[in-house]
């Protein structure tokens, strides 16, 4: 029986560090403000990277039942 999956404590995790770094756009310090643009820039990319092996994978899934149908 499929589900979906409970996203709960990702999402408060997630909401937590993006109002963190919210925080550290207005910090005095401009290292701390400027690391903040590259940080959010890299979580982007690994999201989109995360994406990219998601829809990977489920293609190699895909293309495995239909070589085991064949087989089997």
């Amino acid at each position: 029986m499929l589900y979906k999956e409970d996203t709960t404590y990702r999402d408060i995790r997630e909401k937590s560090l993006n109002q963190w770094l919210d925080e550290m756009q207005n910090h005095e310090d401009l290292a701390v403000r400027g690391g903040v643009a590259l940080a959010k820039g890299y979580i982007d990319t690994l999201k989109a990277e995360i994406n990219r092996l998601k829809g990977e994978n489920q293609l190699k899934n895909e293309y495995l039942r239909k070589v085991s149908k064949k087989n089997g």
